[in-house]
């Protein structure tokens, strides 16, 4: 399955990416990127990848995840990630991708960590 991504609006102050297929090098990979820079442009500063459809991931789709929470952040804003136990989390978790976004296992709950902050 090619790479999937929806946006949707969890509040008026949090987009959730919602990524589905493979993260892998290739043209796909870069609708991340427009993604987020399609939520900057819009004002949007706090962002919810929710990762729990995706099937696969790469070191290209990890450097594109540090790379958007780079954007999000020089900008002022803050990426969460939700994410199950698997093969992706795993990845992430041996790329120490965990030691600087947060992880979470609901977008529920990383919409509230985002209030608290």
């Amino acid at each position: 399955m090619i790479l999937e991504v929806q946006k949707k609006q969890a509040t008026p102050e949090i987009v959730v990416l919602e990524l589905r297929g493979r993260l892998l090098m290739g043209n796909d990979s870069r609708q991340v990127e427009w993604s987020i820079a399609e939520v900057m442009k819009e004002g949007g500063k706090r962002v919810v990848m929710d990762l729990r459809e995706l099937d696969a991931i790469d070191s290209t789709g990890v450097g594109i995840l540090v790379m958007c929470n780079a954007k999000l952040q020089k900008a002022g804003g803050v990426m969460r990630i939700v994410s199950t136990d698997g093969i992706v989390e795993s990845t992430l978790q041996m790329t120490h991708v965990d030691r600087i976004m947060k992880f979470f296992e609901t977008v529920e709950a990383a919409s509230e960590k985002f209030e608290a902050t």
